[in-house]
């Protein structure tokens, strides 16, 4: 799956199947269930776990929380926006 073939799974109502965790909590997070998207994080005991986590409560307003889990992750704090980290944590996570 391509970076633009994720993207086109945004207009469907549910996330396809064949998604792996860490795509689906990207994919829940970027149709707006945060919520959905943290608990999945949660369950990710790895690195891009770890990362996707950060980059949540990033978007939540929690640093302090976010840059706990970016050293979890083993990776500098974004400082981008919220956008760029999003498409790079997808793109990541389509290897």
């Amino acid at each position: 799956m391509t970076f633009a073939d994720f993207v086109a799974t945004l207009k469907l109502a549910e996330p396809p199947a064949a998604l792996g965790p860490a795509l689906r909590a990207l994919w829940c997070e970027a149709k707006g269930d945060w919520n959905a998207a943290h608990e999945i994080a949660q369950e990710l005991e790895s690195p891009t776990g770890a990362r996707i986590h950060a980059y949540l409560h990033r978007k939540q307003g929690d640093l302090s929380n976010a840059r706990h889990w970016y050293g979890e992750a083993k990776v500098e704090p974004a400082r981008g926006s919220l956008e760029a980290e999003w498409e790079a944590i997808v793109k990541a996570s389509l290897l």
